[in-house]
């Protein structure tokens, strides 16, 4: 396969055209994408709503069909879809995720978790919906997937101007349509969140402030 060119530029990984009409998703550090590909196998098994994908050829890639269509915050910010529509959309998917019972959990309660779940790993393609960048994902309640997504959407109403007023907009319908995160799930993610390397240093700091717009939204 030929690589062609370079498509998107996220955290911890480049997206790059391939010349039979899939992309590649190439991890900077060279992470292995073998749980990944399997949790996406699991839901795809499930008829959840991911691309398919295949090994690359070296560590750290994936290959992924080639999706047709914006983001879903591409579509918050063009107009095409409001804030409403768009908390209803993202309550259903993770809804419809959590309805999946977890690969290794033997807690009942538990299920797969994407726990990197925002507007812009949704993509809307010409089929439908579909949820994409499943790295991050784990298992167990699925409140704490609520309680994340819920987190990083607040986190970018207090610290990313360009997009602080969809955000903020979406953060009340989303959370009005699934039961709400509790204090422990929220302290949970935000201990997650404050680990992460790849937040910015305004991100980190305005955790707090994220929180308490959350429980406003409650």
């Amino acid at each position: 396969m030929m690589i062609g060119e370079l498509l998107g530029v996220g955290r911890t990984a480049d997206v790059y055209a391939l010349d039979d009409g899939r992309v590649l998703r190439r991890y900077r550090d060279g992470s292995d994408t073998a749980g990944e590909l399997a949790v996406m196998a699991h839901l795809a098994r499930h008829d959840y709503p991911v691309a398919a994908a295949w090994p690359g050829t070296a560590p750290g890639e994936l290959v992924m069909e080639r999706l047709a269509g914006p983001t879903l915050r591409e579509a918050l910010a063009s107009g095409t879809t409001g804030p409403e529509e768009a908390g209803e959309l993202l309550a259903d998917l993770l809804r419809r995720l959590h309805a999946i019972p977890a690969r290794h959990s033997a807690d009942p309660a538990h299920r797969i978790l994407h726990l990197d779940f925002h507007p812009e790993n949704v993509m809307l393609a010409p089929r439908g919906p579909v949820v994409i960048d499943w790295d991050t994902a784990g298992e167990g309640e699925p409140g704490l997937d609520v309680a994340m997504s819920a987190l990083i959407l607040a986190q970018a109403a207090v610290t990313m101007p360009v997009v602080a007023e969809l955000a903020r907009a979406l953060l009340v319908p989303f959370l009005r349509r699934l039961e709400p995160p509790t204090e422990g799930q929220l302290e949970q993610v935000r201990a997650i969140r404050a680990a992460n390397p790849t937040l910015t240093e305004a991100e980190t700091a305005g955790l707090g402030q994220a929180l308490e717009l959350i429980r406003a939204a409650r």
